[in-house]
């Protein structure tokens, strides 16, 4: 193979390869398992021993890389015996079967024999590729050599010339035969996707594999499942294309409308080739493929070019207004996982051209799981709460210097000295809501996982609403009102000058805001004791230090011992004790009457984590049981009516065999249960 690397041992009868692809790599294997064993790959000769024993080394004259448009890889070498220039080539089938040389008709009872294996190697499941062999004479290569060296030293449109110039060798093919390769599928991808559907997640898988392959994977991984209504779309022109998806769209449209189908659920699938999918993204067609596509429970896109990929996310974005999370293992996959919001690369046997492109990487598909019910989960609500937290404190606090302002004639003077105001954000309050921002956990990974419908209550607008911000403003003048006019009344009528009237405030300020973030805390560990406690110590330090310390620090106002007088007095301690508990009274009665009255599922699933966990693990399973048993009511499409065309749209009857599905003449296929699968034994 054209990319392979050295052996590591080339005495060894343990070799082992390195390859870019993992179909390669599997090709090398079962060579050397027939006898022909890769020896040695440079970039100028590849090595090969025979069963005889003997040493054949091939001069590389160049190669052709895989590209997404020609969708096949050449490597053009000179035979050691016979000195002739041969290229080898390998791609998809379709992408090789019509550049193969003028067929007479054994060749084409073999060529027809070789694609009716390559079908049933892809309704097994399997990766399938076609190998073609072409001998070049010297003159023709010494003509296109000299082509194929101006296109690489060309600097204006350099890609395009180079892939001419392959284009213009890889003709007059003649076919060597044909290979399938089991694509096996990581473990738990089933339950994975499986779960990020109940978390309320719609799954689109865009492949390049045919689509007898895509559909057997699809069923493999629980994308499709065997009660869904799947549609495949195989158009062969726009019209036609255009008639199906009105029909469709039409019979979806007339099912949700139709009074008899209220509390039913309609479970369809849309399987449609890279051909058709080109046609569908159309500027006049795009918002019908989206209408339909939105309203399918699945959607799954074969044949499919890296450009393609990214165009069907772009189009997602940019009409449905939703965000996107691409996930891709290999370089074909680079411009989905660009094109999306959030891109996710699998760490495999593909290469890391994904996880260099990607925001995340994850070295297996059902870590996503994880990342996205777990840590998705916990991020967005820590980030929702922390930033609502950061407008109510400084909401909070710098109201107090508003309501003093009432009393000193909108002077611009502060009762509290400006050091301390500085450090009231810069030390005594800044920790403890970074530290919610990045600890907090409102429900445990198990029920998370367990229970991933919790994932629903972030989408939408979530814990950042509308409302729940301005409940926190209001809650903030509040407190601040209730922190400002109780020391005031208190100290009424009396001749304390205006640090020893402040420092109460900024006390009672502080205690306030902590134990306000105290009661939206879900999960108390150490590190919050350790820092919720070390902020009020370090602010008693600090002013302690301050105000026997600094005495002319901010001329003309003198700030020496006031804390220490204060603490002195029973007064202060009494005003900071009822002034903190009338401020947080309402807040801390709206969380224990919602709680109590109205709890939402995450306040429940909370519940369940204070339970014992093999009293917890058994709830879960109850609930999974139950919702594996409980029957929802599945429709079935009617028939549509047939568009005015040569190839009719139809439904396919009980009688439907598996081999007519995959019909060309059928452009529109609705396969229900009755169409069997077929099965890898």
């Amino acid at each position: 193979m054209c990319s392979l690397h050295a052996p590591s041992d080339k005495t060894s009868d343990n070799l082992s390869y390195e390859a870019e692809s993992p179909d390669e790599a599997a090709l090398v294997y079962a060579a050397k398992a027939y006898g022909f064993t890769l020896l040695d790959r440079t970039p100028d000769s590849v090595t090969v021993r025979l069963p005889s024993g003997e040493d054949l080394v091939f001069e590389v004259l160049d190669t052709l890389n895989f590209d997404s448009n020609r969708k096949r890889m050449s490597i053009l070498v000179r035979h050691p015996i016979t000195k002739e220039n041969v290229l080898y080539s390998k791609g998809a089938d379709y992408a090789i079967m019509e550049l193969l040389d003028h067929l007479s008709g054994k060749q084409k009872n073999i060529a027809a024999g070789t694609q009716h294996h390559l079908n049933c190697y892809a309704k097994d499941g399997l990766r399938t590729l076609c190998f073609t062999k072409k001998i070049v004479s010297d003159k023709a290569y010494e003509s296109w050599s000299v082509n194929r060296q101006s296109a690489l030293a060309a600097i204006d449109n350099r890609e395009e010339l180079v892939m001419d110039t392959a284009v213009q060798l890889e003709t007059g093919l003649s076919l060597l035969g044909a290979t399938g390769i089991e694509d096996r599928l990581q473990e738990s991808v089933p339950d994975t996707i499986v779960a990020l559907r109940e978390a309320g997640i719609q799954v689109w898988v865009l492949t390049g594999d045919k689509p007898e392959t895509a559909v057997n994977i699809g069923y493999a991984c629980r994308l499709l499942e065997e009660e869904d209504l799947v549609i495949n779309m195989s158009c062969k022109n726009k019209l036609e294309c255009t008639s199906i998806l009105d029909c469709t769209l039409e019979e979806v449209r007339r099912y949700s409308e139709d009074p008899r189908n209220v509390g039913t659920t309609q479970d369809i699938s849309l399987v449609i080739d890279g051909r058709s999918l080109t046609m569908a993204l159309s500027s006049d067609l795009q918002d019908r493929f989206v209408d339909l596509a939105k309203r399918c429970r699945s959607v799954l896109c074969c044949r499919v070019t890296p450009s393609q990929k990214s165009r069907v996310v772009k189009v997602v974005r940019e009409k449905l207004k939703v965000l996107t999370l691409a996930v891709g293992d290999g370089a074909n996959d680079v411009n989905m996982i660009q094109a999306a919001d959030i891109g996710i690369g699998l760490s495999g046997q593909d290469g890391m051209q994904a996880v260099m492109a990607s925001d995340f990487a994850i070295s297996r598909f059902k870590h996503l799981k994880k990342l996205l019910l777990v840590h998705g989960h916990w991020c967005y609500t820590r980030l929702a709460n922390m930033i609502i937290y950061f407008f109510y404190k400084n909401v909070a606090y710098v109201n107090l210097l508003f309501w003093y302002q009432f009393f000193c004639g909108f002077s611009g003077t502060a009762m509290i000295d400006y050091w301390l105001m500085i450090f009231f954000n810069l030390f005594f309050t800044s920790v403890p809501p970074i530290m919610f921002g990045i600890m907090d956990k409102d429900v445990s990974a198990e029920m998370l996982l367990g229970v991933p419908e919790l994932y629903r209550t972030g989408q939408g607008a979530g814990e950042y609403t509308f409302s729940t911000f301005w409940v926190s403003m209001l809650d903030a003048f509040y407190q601040s009102l209730v922190c400002f006019f109780i020391p005031y009344l208190a100290s009424q009528d009396s001749d304390i000058d205006v640090f020893t009237f402040g420092t109460p405030l900024n006390t009672i300020s502080l205690f306030t805001i902590l134990l306000h973030l105290s009661i939206e805390i879900k999960a108390w560990t150490v590190v919050h004791w350790v820092i919720m406690l070390g902020s009020v110590a370090l602010y008693f330090i600090v002013t302690l230090a301050y105000s026997a310390i600094c005495v002319t620090c901010n001329p003309p106002s003198n700030p020496y011992w006031i804390l220490q007088s204060q603490m002195a007095d029973p007064m202060f301690y009494l005003i900071c004790i009822i002034t903190t508990v009338v401020a947080l009274m309402p807040r801390y009665m709206f969380h224990v009457l919602k709680n109590s009255i109205a709890p939402s599922p995450l306040v429940q699933a909370r519940h369940l984590d204070r339970l014992d966990p093999f009293t917890r693990d058994e709830w879960m399973k109850e609930w999974r049981s139950f919702r594996s048993t409980s029957r929802v009511k599945r429709s079935r499409l009617s028939t549509p009516p047939s568009p005015t065309l040569e190839t009719p749209a139809d439904i396919y009857p009980q009688s439907v065999t598996p081999s007519d599905v995959m019909e060309d003449e059928f452009p529109l296929n609705v396969m229900t249960e009755s169409y069997q699968r077929p099965v890898n034994t």
